[in-house]
This record gives C-alpha cells, structure tokens and sequence, in this order.
C-alpha cells in the first residue's frame, strides 16, 4: 500500500509542478470552429457508433482539449489522421474549439457486459494494482470519472473503450521506448507513461471496459 501511495503522491507532485497557460475560449464561436471536427468527433462531440478509435470530445475538460489539440498541431503529439487539419487555426481558434466540445454532454456506450473483466477494471480504477504500483485512477479522474478539469485531467466516464486501450498501450510503448513513433508522450511530467508502463495487456482491457460504462 505504502508503494502505491508513494507512486500517486509522486506523480501528482510531478503533474502540479507544471504549468500551461491557454487563450480563454468562446464557446459559441467554436462551434462554428468545429465543422471540420464532426466528421470524426460528431457534431456533438461524441463520435459515431462504430467508431471508437475517434475519442468522445464532449465534455472532456476544456484544458485538457486545449493542450491536446495544440500538441497535435506542433507535432508533440502524433495523431497521423489529423495530419495537416489544423494548421490553419490561431491559439484562439484551438481555444474556442475547446470550449464548445467540453460544453457538450458526453453520452454512453456502456461496458461489454463480463462480470470478471467489469471486476478487474473497478478494482484497479479504484484501488490500482498494489504489486506493481499502478496507482488508482480515481486520484486524477475521480470516482465518477469526471476529471479535473482546472488541472487538466480530462474525464474519461463513458470514453470509447477501445480509444481508452489504444491510449494506455500508446503510453506505454513510448514507457518502454521513447523513440517508438507509436507511444504517446505528450503527457505533462510522464504521469500517464509511468501509470501505463506497469500496466498488463488484460489489466488495459479491463479498466478500459469499466470506464467505458462509468458515469456521474
């Protein structure tokens, strides 16, 4: 237990000594901004059945949308379908598109219905794993999955489990090898990296499928 809190204090010392400023958004003006978004993230932010490699954009915290986004356009982040679509937007255009996706409301798909796997996923975003110190998810995403908007923990409840999967893996190949054009890096003082790197193939899976069905 004392290995795991160590790990949670440790990361969430990391995460609060960095600070990122952003424009402040309109959110009315970004929903113009966004017709080029709904494609792939809905009109209302919440993607399209069947599509779950494109994150949910609503309600996922205005700060979070707004380092993600603009880490995307400078190439801190690799999202290769995004490649070149935001070139044209100022800080204030990402802002304002910020803004409008986290006034959204985000629906729910739901978790696959697996009693073992739905138990794993609550255990370790409750209580992480104590052995290999993956701490709980519920310190930055809280209990209900909301988030921490101010701090820039994005709220996951009711994220596309297979979104969800495909993220941890990414931060946990970019973990183990930074040079990996696959891995996710971006995350502000490794915080997500050094959560992801312990994590197994079946424990990503399961946290994945109970957050997908977690709400307020």
């Amino acid at each position: 237990m004392k290995t795991c809190l160590q790990a949670l204090i440790i990361i969430t010392a990391s995460f609060s000594l960095i600070q990122t400023t952003f424009a402040e958004g309109d959110a009315n003006a970004g929903k113009d901004k966004a017709a080029a978004c709904a494609g792939c993230h809905g009109t209302d932010g919440n993607s399209y059945p069947g599509m779950g490699k494109f994150p949910k954009l609503a309600g996922l915290g205005e700060k979070y949308l707004n380092k993600q986004i603009s880490d995307i356009k400078s190439g801190q982040r690799s999202v290769v379908a995004m490649t070149g679509m935001l070139d044209a937007l100022s800080a204030q255009d990402i802002a304002d598109i910020a803004a409008h996706y986290n006034d959204q409301t985000r629906t729910l798909d739901g978790s696959e219905d697996n009693a073992k796997t739905l138990e794993r996923g609550e255990n370790l975003y409750r209580a992480g794993n104590l052995e290999t110190s993956v701490p709980a998810c519920t310190g930055c995403h809280s209990p209900s999955g909301s988030g921490n908007s101010p701090a820039g923990y994005p709220a996951l409840g009711g994220q596309s489990a297979e979104y969800i999967a495909s993220q941890l893996r990414a931060f946990r190949t970019a973990a183990h090898d930074s040079e990996d054009p696959t891995g996710r890096s971006n995350d502000e003082g490794r915080v997500m990296r050094g959560v992801a790197a312990h994590m197994s193939e079946q424990e990503i899976v399961a946290v994945a499928n109970y957050i997908a069905g977690l709400h307020q």
